[in-house]
């Protein structure tokens, strides 16, 4: 079965909340109707039983029922019957009077032949044991006729209203609804090619504006990934080919005439190089893919970072040295990761930090022990990164440096996305400042249980 629209649903939402606040309110209308009619006739009953009283306290036997029928003539919708203390009948003012009538005291309600009548029991001598009793009934057919038809007319308003409210309130939830369609005609027209439409917020009410700031940001989101999937197509034929193109030109050269068996094995180990820096790339690229899937599950061994640290010192060393460079390393602290991953992360930041050293420059590791996390930051002196360049370090083939050195065989702008892809696997963030001649990439990773 098809689903009922909102705008449906809403309107007979509508419909079922005034349907039942007027038959809640007609219903009340009603019983206290009722009860002023109980009221009225009770004063009209207790008048009368107070006229009766007193005509027949000081009146002749045989005056009796011409002092009654009086009485009685001034209510033409008023009969009264009189009985003995022993039950026995002594008058009727009308041959309609039921047969059976409720013996007790007070205002009682009865029905009898199409007609309703509001009976009064009361002795006729109030303080005496043996007294009479005097049984007043009022007809009170039209009030019954009136509450019945102010009945029907309830259950009228009823229908009515709830047509009426339901056919308003699809109206006004139409209206409505308005800005909720235009954001679906603009999401039917968004595509891979149209990312930067947007919404109208300014023109949205106050409950759709949140909503359609959120959905801007999802589309700025999903523009900036597209253009960033685009780039980085294009990257990865960048970085290949060159090689490719070294390879090929290489070998045909190699084929044009024959050559010596040492010309041969130099153009192999050629090629082997170019080889095996394509190798690395799309290792890495493997590598990045796992953890953009969260397939990078690092071991949890507890690791003294100062240690670590030191092997990696130790092994730059050569290279700092023959750059200039002065290398030194501050601090210490303990924490459960993957050895292997974090080492590469660490080797990556070092080798570029020393890649971007001027000569008697100096590149600094710290290590900061903090209550709940570790700070690990590797610093370097040397000319720093605009500010603007600062987010998209971490972009995979992105290099700070416009002189873009192409398919290098040391380098192709992944060792920063690796090593980000790294420290969030271990839970961690990782940042760049660079202010002051100096470049800071500081790591903070928590601390195990």
């Amino acid at each position: 079965m098809r689903r009922l629209s909102l705008s449906s649903r809403l309107a007979l939402l509508f419909a079922a909340c005034t349907a039942v606040v007027s038959l809640f309110a007609g219903v009340l209308f009603s019983r206290a109707s009722e009860a002023h009619f109980v009221e009225l006739d009770q004063q009209l009953l207790d008048g009368k039983l107070i006229g009766l009283r007193r005509a027949l306290q000081d009146v002749q036997p045989g005056q009796r029922e011409a002092r009654l029928a009086d009485e009685l003539s001034r209510q033409a919708d008023l009969a009264l019957r009189i009985t003995g203390s022993d039950g026995q009948r002594w008058y009727d003012s009308s041959t309609q009077i039921p047969t059976d009538l409720p013996k007790q005291s007070g205002l009682v309600t009865v029905s009898q032949a199409g007609t309703d009548y509001r009976v009064l029991n009361a002795p006729l001598y109030p303080d005496k044991t043996d007294s009479p009793q005097l049984t007043l009934l009022l007809d009170i057919t039209h009030h019954q006729h009136f509450l019945q038809r102010m009945q029907h007319l309830i259950w009228l308003t009823v229908g009515l209203s709830a047509l009426a409210t339901a056919l308003l309130g699809a109206w006004a939830a139409r209206s409505g609804l308005r800005p909720l369609r235009r954001m679906s005609a603009i999401a039917r027209g968004i595509s891979a090619q149209s990312l930067n439409a947007r919404l109208p917020e300014a023109q949205m009410p106050p409950e759709l504006a949140e909503m359609a700031h959120s959905f801007n940001a999802m589309l700025g989101r999903l523009d900036d990934s597209f253009q960033r999937l685009s780039a980085f197509s294009a990257d990865i034929a960048h970085e290949l080919r060159t090689p490719l193109s070294n390879l090929l030109t290489h070998t045909q050269v190699t084929l044009t005439r024959p050559r010596p068996i040492e010309d041969y094995r130099e153009a192999l180990h050629s090629n082997l190089e170019e080889l095996q820096w394509m190798a690395q790339l799309v290792n890495d690229m493997l590598y990045l893919a796992k953890a953009d899937h969260g397939l990078l599950m690092p071991k949890r061994e507890a690791l003294e970072l100062a240690d670590e640290s030191d092997v990696l010192l130790e092994f730059f060393a050569p290279l700092a040295e023959d750059a200039g460079v002065t290398l030194s390393r501050e601090g210490h602290a303990r924490i459960e990761g993957d050895r292997s991953m974090l080492r590469r992360a660490l080797s990556n930041l070092l080798d570029n930090a020393l890649r971007f050293t001027p000569a008697a420059g100096s590149v600094r590791l710290s290590i900061v022990d903090q209550p709940h996390a570790v700070q690990v930051s590797v610093e370097n002196s040397g000319d720093g990164i605009s500010a603007d360049l600062l987010p998209r370090l971490f972009d995979r083939f992105y290099r700070a440096d416009p002189a873009r050195q192409e398919g290098s065989s040391e380098h192709a702008g992944l060792g920063l996305a690796i090593t980000q892809s790294i420290v969030r696997a271990h839970g961690g963030q990782i940042r760049c400042e660079s202010a002051a001649g100096w470049t800071r990439f500081v790591i903070e990773l928590p601390k195990g249980e």
